[in-house]
C-alpha cells in the first residue's frame, strides 16, 4: 500500500491541512516529520474551524493515527495546550503516537531565539520566536534533548548542563541577561514526563510495520519548499527539512516505500516573514487578496505577504521534490479580477531567466516577467467537478498546470472540507 507525502511547494500556507484532512479518511496513519510549533494548518470541518501548530492534521479523522515523527522539534506546553483544545471540542487524541527521538524545545531554547532576534535587529530573519532553530542547532550540535530523556533524569541533568554551559556565557556576557539554573529546566522538563509517557512510541518501527501489512501512511510536511534549510532562500528560512527527502529522514522509512509526492499550490502566492518575494504586491490588488484569502498566519498572527501565482517557484518544487501531482487550493480568491496576471519567467540584470537561480543575490534582484490570463467573475464556490468551472478558470487551472510540470489532480474553491473538486484520485 502506498506511503504519500503531502508538502507545501511555496513558501507554507498554502492549505497542506484541508489537504491532508481530505485525505484523512482514506488513509490509517498521518505524520508530521519536521518543524515544530512554528507552523500552523487551518481545517475547516462543517461549520467548525480547527487550528493546529503542532499535531498532524490526521487528528481530525476518526480511525487515523496521528504521529509525530523523529524530525519534528516539541514543546511539551504548546502540545498539551492544544491537546486539552481538541478534547474540550470533543476530538480523540488519545492515538496521538510521538517518536522518543524527537527533539524537546526547552525554556532556554525559546529565551535565545528570542533575544538573538533582537539583537539582529534589521538583520533578523523573521522567526516565529518560539525556540525552533536554536532546538534544531542543539540537535546538530548533540546538546539536545530528546522525549526519551525526559525518562532518566540523570542523563537529562548531564544534558541541560552540558547545553547551558555555552548558553549562559552568551546570555549573560553578550545579551546582559540573567543565567539560567540547570535545577528549574530538569524540574519543569520532568513535570512533562508522565503525561507525554501514553504516547512515545518507537515511531520507526510502528510505521514501516504499518505499511508492511498493507496500511496508508500519509506523511505530512511544515511550511514549505522555499522555507526548507536547503533548498529554500536561505537565509530566509526554517531550520529543517519541509521538502520530500525529510520525509524520509524525519520518520525512519525508505524511500522506496514513498510512491506519491503531492504538492500543496495556493492559486497566487504568499509568504510570512522576511526574504525576497519576486511577485509580492503593495497595490490594492495585494490587499484583496490578503482580505478576500483571510491571509494571517495561523501560528504568528502576522499578515502574510500577497502576490501573483509564481511558475517559476512551482517548477522548482516539482524539480526538488519529485512532485507526482498538485492540489491547487484557493482558486476562489481570485474571483472577480478581470485579468490575472501569473509570473512566467524572471528578469535578471536584463535577461530572462525562466528557472529559480541559485544565486541569493540573482533571486533578490529577480523582476517578475507577467503573462495576462482573462479572470472570471461566476461563483465558483459550489462546483463539484471540474466542468462545473467557468471557461476562463479552467483555462487557469490548465496553464497552471502546464507551466507547473506536473498534473493537478485536485482544485479547493471554498476553504471547508467539501468544497474541493477531485479530478484524479490520490490513493
Amino acid at each position: 500500500m502506498p506511503a504519500l507525502v503531502l508538502l507545501g511547494a511555496q513558501w507554507g500556507d498554502e492549505g497542506k491541512g484541508k489537504a491532508t484532512d481530505l485525505l484523512g479518511g482514506s488513509v490509517d496513519y498521518v505524520v508530521r516529520y519536521q518543524g515544530g510549533n512554528n507552523a500552523g494548518h487551518t481545517v475547516v470541518v462543517g461549520d467548525q474551524k480547527y487550528a493546529l501548530h503542532l499535531l498532524p492534521s490526521g487528528i481530525l479523522s476518526p480511525g487515523c493515527t496521528p504521529v509525530i515523527g523523529n524530525g519534528v522539534v516539541v514543546d511539551p506546553s504548546v502540545l498539551f495546550s492544544e491537546l486539552n483544545g481538541l478534547n474540550e471540542r470533543g476530538v480523540d487524541t488519545s492515538k496521538l503516537l510521538i517518536s522518543g527521538n524527537a527533539h524537546i524545545i526547552t525554556p532556554y531554547n525559546v529565551t535565545v531565539d528570542k533575544v538573538t532576534e533582537r539583537f539582529l535587529g534589521k538583520r533578523k530573519i523573521g522567526t516565529t520566536g518560539r525556540g525552533i532553530g536554536p532546538t534544531y542547532a542543539d540537535k546538530i550540535n548533540r546538546v539536545g534533548i530528546r522525549v526519551q530523556d525526559l525518562y532518566d533524569e540523570s542523563i537529562l541533568t548531564q544534558k541541560v548542563e552540558a547545553a547551558l554551559d555555552v548558553k549562559n556565557q552568551i546570555l549573560t556576557k553578550l545579551y546582559n541577561r540573567r543565567a539560567i539554573a540547570v535545577d528549574q529546566v530538569v524540574e519543569e522538563l520532568l513535570t512533562y514526563a508522565d503525561r507525554l509517557a501514553p504516547y512515545v512510541a518507537d515511531t520507526v518501527l510502528v510505521l514501516n510495520q504499518a505499511l508492511e501489512n498493507d496500511k496508508v501512511v500519509l506523511f505530512e510536511g511544515g511550511q514549505g519548499t522555499l522555507l526548507d534549510i536547503d533548498h529554500g532562500t536561505y537565509p530566509f528560512v526554517t531550520s529543517s527539512n519541509p521538502t520530500a527527502g525529510g520525509a524520509c529522514t524525519g520518520s525512519g522509512v525508505g524511500p522506496t516505500k514513498i510512491s506519491r509526492v503531492i504538492g500543496i499550490l495556493k492559486a497566487y502566492t504568499t509568504r510570512v516573514g522576511a526574504g525576497p518575494f519576486p511577485t509580492e504586491l503593495f497595490d490594492e490588488d495585494g490587499e484583496a487578496l490578503r482580505r478576500i484569502g483571510g491571509e494571517k498566519g495561523v501560528t504568528t498572527g502576522r499578515d502574510r505577504r500577497c502576490g501573483w501565482f509564481d511558475a517559476v517557484i512551482a517548477r522548482y518544487a516539482t524539480r526538488v521534490n519529485g512532485l507526482t501531482d498538485f492540489f491547487l487550493t484557493k482558486l476562489d480568491v481570485l474571483t472577480g479580477w478581470e485579468e490575472i496576471p501569473v509570473c512566467v519567467a524572471y528578469e535578471i540584470d536584463g535577461k530572462r531567466v525562466e528557472e529559480l537561480p541559485y544565486s541569493q543575490s540573482d533571486f533578490h534582484h529577480a523582476k517578475p516577467v507577467y503573462e495576462m490570463l482573462p479572470g472570471w467573475s461566476e461563483d465558483i464556490s459550489k462546483a463539484k467537478s471540474f466542468s462545473d468551472l467557468p471557461k476562463n478558470a479552467q483555462d487557469y487551472v490548465k496553464a497552471l498546470e502546464e507551466m507547473s510540470g506536473a498534473p493537478i489532480s485536485a482544485i479547493g474553491v471554498g476553504p471547508g472540507r467539501d468544497e474541493t473538486i477531485e479530478i484524479n484520485s490520490f490513493i
